[in-house]
């Protein structure tokens, strides 16, 4: 049998083995000002422009009634409206999925064709338990596809959102479950293997030149990173109540999904679970009927309906006003929900409801509405029109407020520079 002290120096010497440099990341960037943290809240198959644009300029816009933004007029103050950016990298549904969080950029690009959500979170993330989240709500009715996902580690790698709240309340607080017994008993067992190995490891340090000192401590700063991911350690926030037993694929249990969802996206932020998160509603070409939005017919079959089709687009209207009216329970959720630093997680987190689509009548990614929300960095209470400009802008604009120095993302040729007028 091996001796414990023959074990902790085998197991010192394998975590300083050189295969495993290649897990180190950069040091996590921290933004100036109030913005730590990104949350993006996606509803599928686009808009129809006449119901969907405010009225007014640019200060004194107001959401007409029965419009699709509408359910947000109390919230007004806090959004900025952004209207008339094309997403260039990508037209269709289809290519409107896969280009609206990465541009398209491809490997070769500086992005390397990752989503903003998983760019921001490799570079923010890193002493996280969790770089970042997915939440899906009726997102594996078609598997994981192209179709069917929107945020990509890089170039070709989905990340699939977990579309089960309880099975991703689990994997979120499982070591903060079951009393004080049973999380000591479970973190004694998962007791860091570089603690086990500290006297060792100090010994090795003490033997090597400063040089070797420097590389040794970065080399254990990310395995500890790594360490921290598998299991919540040192959170100071209760977890919230466990989600009810729900099917994930079962259409008319869609608002409590989503409910569920939102609930456990804000309460990772708040528990320091990680600083990026996505709520992705169903998908492009979603099949779902939002019966409790008073439709009969699936919404995709509704985005496509023409103007002289008065009863469906009233159906479709009816859906997309529902969407507008979760995402401002969303912003309220961060607005009530203290942030550890001071104030609420709405001042300290970059709100963005993305859609990957303009007019889905016109199978077209161009005038794709956007709406942003908190991070105090954005002046809010405005609504910015643009004719034809790339979202790519928009989206260096969310990264360089979160501390990022990127000029581009995606495909470069789409520009480079924050979106004029943002800031």
């Amino acid at each position: 049998m091996l001796d414990r002290r023959r074990f902790l120096t085998a197991t010192g010497a394998g975590l300083i083995a050189a295969p495993f440099l290649g897990l180190l990341g950069r040091r996590p960037a921290r933004a100036q000002g109030g913005a730590r943290r990104l949350l993006i809240f996606h509803s599928p198959n686009g808009t129809i422009h006449r119901h969907w644009r405010p009225s007014g300029g640019e200060r004194d816009f107001a959401f007409p009634a029965g419009s699709v933004l509408e359910p947000l007029a109390a919230r007004r103050d806090d959004l900025i409206v952004i209207d008339g950016l094309d997403i260039k990298t990508g037209t269709n549904h289809e290519g409107g999925m896969a280009a609206m969080l990465t541009n398209r950029g491809g490997a070769g690009t500086p992005t390397a064709g990752a989503s903003i959500d998983q760019y921001v979170a490799a570079r923010l993330g890193a002493a996280d338990p969790f770089a970042s989240l997915a939440f899906g709500v009726l997102t594996d009715l078609w598997g994981g596809g192209q179709q069917t996902r929107m945020t990509y580690r890089r170039d070709g790698e989905l990340v699939h959102p977990d579309a089960d709240p309880r099975r991703a309340f689990g994997r979120m607080f499982a070591d903060l479950l079951g009393g004080d017994d049973v999380v000591a008993r479970r973190r004694l067992r998962r007791q860091s293997v570089i603690d086990l190995a500290r006297d060792e490891l100090g010994d090795l340090r003490r033997r090597v030149g400063r040089p070797e000192q420097v590389k040794l401590d970065a080399h254990l700063a990310g395995l500890r990173s790594i360490e921290r991911s598998l299991f919540s350690e040192g959170l100071d926030c209760a977890p919230p109540g466990e989600p009810d037993p729900l099917s994930k694929n079962e259409n008319d249990n869609g608002p409590a999904l989503l409910d569920a969802q939102m609930r456990l996206a804000v309460a990772a932020l708040a528990c320091g679970l990680t600083h990026v998160a996505t709520v992705q509603f169903s998908h492009t070409i979603s099949p779902v009927v939002f019966r409790w939005a008073g439709n009969s017919d699936g919404h995709h079959s509704l985005s496509h309906a023409s103007d002289n089709q008065e009863a469906k687009v009233a159906d479709f209207v009816a859906a997309e006003r529902w969407c507008a009216e979760q995402f401002g329970a969303l912003i309220d959720l961060l607005a009530a929900t203290p942030d550890p630093a001071g104030g609420t997680l709405l001042d300290s987190t970059i709100v963005l409801w993305a859609k990957e689509m303009g007019d889905p009548r016109a199978h077209v990614c161009t005038e794709v509405p956007f709406v942003l929300a908190g991070g105090g960095v954005f002046e809010p209470g405005r609504y910015l029109r643009y004719d034809g400009l790339s979202h790519s802008h928009l989206l260096v604009s969310i990264c360089q407020a979160l501390g990022l120095d990127n000029d581009t993302f995606g495909d470069p040729s789409t520009g480079s520079g924050p979106l004029e007028g943002l800031a």
